[in-house]
């Protein structure tokens, strides 16, 4: 990709930029960026002569961004942000071989964590950086070479190696449900635990009982361990993926509601960009991972 060097400021500049906007004075960001506030003030001058552009308001002792130029410190800032983590990778990792890999929190613990240990034996060479997402995102505006996410794999600019399937079981606390329901529709006489990104898992839950057309409310949670725990202390009914909740029923702490697993409505994937040549650390973990979905199905743990 060639760049014009014309339109690329100093770092200098631009973290001075960045300190002010967020720091609203001279003096505050010459502080935190150990400069004397003549060196902030000449660091923006230099910068709005190479742009051509007014980018300062100055108000009394404060400083205000233009609004063009708030719009462009919000790049900015994504920008110094990744420029900050690719030399923080290259400073842990100098021979090159850093996966970072964004996770789901419940299924990142239950499924992958265990795992983990195995491809560390086996690739030793690869350090692998997990951070969790709840969602789907963009690659282009991430320094992450590859994700685990949830759906029915409808993301654009991806491809992907699915993982595993997923089956739900309505389950509530013994305290709140001594014995099963006896028909599916009692369960919309109780409360209801839904997570926020799967609001639907109910009245698709209905409607494969024969109850269509169904679309109950109930208290929101943005991640399976909370809504687990609220199903435990019986706060009410929750739809959870099977392989979370093992334990659970094990100990009786949570009871099946009514009927058995149902299948969900999506699979955990791995995906990746598809625009972005296959860099060798990423390829071992695919391979890897592969093999940990085929040893899934058998009830195996590959390493």
């Amino acid at each position: 990709m060639s760049v014009a060097r014309r339109y690329l400021p100093s770092i200098a500049a631009l973290t001075a930029l960045e300190a002010v906007d967020r720091l609203g004075t001279a003096s505050a960001a010459a502080e935190e960026l150990s400069l004397t506030q003549g060196a902030i003030s000449r660091q923006l001058r230099a910068l709005e002569d190479q742009l051509g552009l007014q980018l300062m308001i100055r108000e009394r002792q404060r400083l205000r961004l233009t609004p063009a130029a708030q719009d462009y410190v919000r790049e900015v800032r994504k920008a110094l942000g990744i420029l900050s983590a690719a030399s923080l990778t290259l400073k842990t990792n100098p021979s090159g071989g850093t996966l970072s890999l964004a996770i789901l929190p419940a299924f990142g613990m239950h499924w992958l964590a265990p795992r983990l240990a195995g491809f560390a034996q086996s690739h030793p060479e690869v350090t692998v950086n997990l951070s969790t997402r709840l969602r789907p995102f963009d690659f282009a505006a991430t320094p992450f070479d590859a994700a685990i996410h949830y759906g029915r794999k409808d993301w654009p600019g991806v491809d992907y190696l699915k993982l595993m399937d997923e089956d739900i079981l309505a389950v509530a606390a013994p305290s709140l449900l001594p014995e099963p329901l006896e028909r599916p529709g009692e369960v919309l006489r109780l409360p209801l635990l839904q997570l926020e990104s799967r609001t639907g898992d109910w009245g698709r839950w209905l409607a494969h009982h024969g109850l269509p057309g169904q679309r109950p409310g109930g208290m929101l949670f943005d991640q399976f361990a909370t809504m687990t725990q609220g199903a435990v202390h019986g706060l009410g009914l929750a739809l959870l993926p099977l392989f979370l909740i093992e334990r659970e029923l094990a100990d009786g702490r949570l009871v099946p509601a009514y009927g058995g697993p149902v299948k969900a409505l999506g699979s955990y994937y791995l995906v990746w960009p598809a625009d972005r040549p296959a860099r060798p650390p990423l390829a071992s973990f695919r391979a890897w991972a592969a093999q940990q979905a085929q040893g899934r199905d058998t009830g195996q743990v590959t390493a």
